[in-house]
């Protein structure tokens, strides 16, 4: 499972990157400032988590448990969520409830099971 947290935050990476280029080539003549704001703010987001993932996976392939895991899938899963509500919001201008809300509690707990599983002895 360690190289699938890999893969995934190498692909967070590379969209976050990507993002980041149209916000600041392509977006600006379509989006007011709030939302190029809350763009930016999604792709930091996604950017550092990107990061979280590939340390989780380099994690993983040491220490071997279900807290990493479960970390892996919470990054993963919070990415998703957190930053794909944020980013409808920003330039689709559609709200998705409380989706990113739960995004980025998924993520505080991806945290809070990473920093765990380095505790918890095997």
């Amino acid at each position: 499972m360690h190289r699938l947290w890999i893969a995934l935050g190498a692909v967070a990476g590379l969209t976050a990157v990507g993002l980041a280029a149209w916000a600041a080539h392509g977006a600006p003549a379509r989006l007011d400032p709030a939302r190029l704001g809350m763009l930016a703010n999604g792709i930091q987001m996604q950017g550092w988590h990107a990061l979280a993932l590939l340390a989780t996976g380099l994690w993983a392939e040491r220490h071997r448990g279900l807290l990493v895991q479960l970390a892996g899938a919470g990054f993963a899963l919070g990415l998703i969520l957190f930053c794909g509500g944020v980013y409808a919001v920003a330039i689709g201008g559609v709200s998705l409830g409380s989706v990113a809300p739960v995004g980025g509690m998924t993520l505080m707990a991806a945290w809070a099971l990473l920093g765990l599983s380095a505790l918890v002895r095997r």
